[in-house]
C-alpha cells in the first residue's frame, strides 16, 4: 500500500513540477532527482536540468532522469534518507548538511577560507577535494558526483548589519553546520537550524531576524521582501554536493556507469564556470526589484574577518589542519 501510495504521489509531483522532460519511454529506467531550489535562473535547478537534458539524450533508452524542484518530492530533512531507501536517485543538499556522517566537509564552511568561488574551484579539483567526494561511500552508502558551487553568502537582516556587533542578540536561520551555528555566535547572535522552505515564512513573522545565503537563493526565495537589507560581506561559500548512493552506481553496467559519470563531471564544469554571472545577475535582480544592499569598507570588513576567524581553531581537530591548510593556500 505504501509503495502504490508513494507511486500515485510521485505521478502527481511529476504532473505538476517543473521538471526536465516530459514522460519517460517505456522499458527506460527512471532516475529521480530531487531538490529543494526553486525559481529558473538558480545555479542549482539550471544544472540540474542540463544535467537530466544530457542523460535523457546521450543515453536515451537506457536512463531517463526526472527533476523533481523545491521540494515537491523531498524537503530537506527527508532526502538523504529517501536516497538510500531508493525513493530517489539524485540529489544535491548543500555541504552543510553532513555534520552527523562527516567532519570533512565542515572545511567549505569555514567562514572566509575562501577568497572568492574561483578559489574554491581550485580546491575542488585538488586531490584532497577529489577525496572528499568518497568521504561518506563506505559506511554511509553516499556517493559524491562533484562539488556545484552557488556563491558565496551575504547576511540579511531586519535591520542593517555593517559590523558583526550588530546583530548582537538577534537570532538567525542557518543550516545544520556546526561551524555555522558557532559563526552565529561569535557575532553575539543566536543560531537557528531550520529547513529551507521554512526560512521565507520564518522572516516573515519574526521567528528569525536574518539568514545568510547566496545572490541567487536571497532572489529567487525573496527574502529581500522581509528584510531591511543585505549586507556585501561575503563571509562563506554555499556548495551543493551533487551525489548518488553507492547502490544505484553498483547497478550500472561498467560502460553506462562511465558515461554517467562523465555526463556529470562536465555537467559540473560547466555549471562551476557559468555561477559568477548567475549570481551578479541575481544581485542586479534584488536591486532592481527594490532590494537594498550594504557594502562594507575595508576596515569594516576587516572586522567581520577578525570576528569569524577564530572559528577555524575550534574545528581544526575535527576537519584536520592538513585538510584546512590545503583548502586555504589552494
Amino acid at each position: 500500500m505504501k509503495k502504490i501510495s508513494l507511486a500515485l504521489t510521485s505521478l502527481a509531483l511529476a504532473l505538476s513540477a517543473s521538471t526536465a522532460i516530459a514522460n519517460c519511454d517505456p522499458g527506460e529506467r527512471v532516475v529521480k532527482f530531487s531538490h529543494v531550489t526553486g525559481g529558473t535562473t538558480h545555479p542549482k535547478v539550471v544544472a540540474a536540468n542540463n544535467f537530466a537534458d544530457r542523460v535523457n539524450k546521450e543515453m536515451n533508452g537506457k536512463l531517463c532522469v526526472e527533476v523533481f524542484p523545491n521540494s515537491t518530492l523531498f524537503g530537506d530533512s527527508k532526502e538523504l534518507e529517501a536516497l538510500l531507501l531508493g525513493d530517489v536517485q539524485l540529489l544535491a543538499p548543500s555541504l552543510s548538511k553532513f555534520g552527523s556522517y562527516t567532519d570533512k566537509y565542515g572545511v567549505f564552511d569555514l567562514p572566509f577560507i575562501f577568497k572568492d568561488m574561483d578559489h574554491a574551484i581550485r580546491f575542488s579539483k585538488t586531490p584532497e577535494g577529489k577525496k572528499l567526494l568518497l568521504e561518506m561511500d563506505e559506511y554511509a552508502g553516499f556517493v559524491g558526483l562533484g562539488y556545484w558551487m552557488s556563491g558565496m553568502k551575504y547576511f540579511s537582516a531586519k535591520k542593517p548589519l555593517l559590523v558583526p556587533s550588530d546583530a548582537k542578540g538577534m537570532k538567525f536561520r542557518v543550516q545544520t553546520s556546526d561551524v555555522a551555528k558557532q559563526m552565529i555566535e561569535a557575532m553575539g547572535a543566536s543560531p537557528q537550524a531550520m529547513a529551507f522552505s521554512e526560512v521565507y515564512g520564518a522572516l516573515q513573522t519574526g521567528v528569525v531576524d536574518g539568514q545568510e545565503n547566496t545572490w541567487s537563493n536571497i532572489y529567487t526565495q525573496k527574502f529581500y521582501e522581509v528584510q531591511d537589507s543585505t549586507t556585501d560581506t561575503n563571509h562563506q561559500l554555499l556548495a551543493y554536493l551533487f551525489m548518488t548512493s553507492s547502490e544505484f552506481m553498483k547497478s550500472l553496467s561498467p560502460e553506462d556507469r562511465a558515461q554517467f559519470i562523465q555526463i556529470a563531471d562536465e555537467v559540473t564544469q560547466e555549471a562551476n564556470l557559468s555561477v559568477k554571472a548567475a549570481e551578479e545577475e541575481n544581485r542586479d535582480n534584488i536591486i532592481k526589484a527594490g532590494g537594498k544592499i550594504n557594502y562594507l569598507t575595508p576596515e569594516q570588513r576587516q572586522e567581520w574577518v577578525n570576528t569569524m576567524k577564530p572559528v577555524w581553531q575550534q574545528f581544526e581537530s575535527y576537519i584536520g589542519k592538513d585538510l584546512i591548510d590545503a583548502a586555504a593556500g589552494a
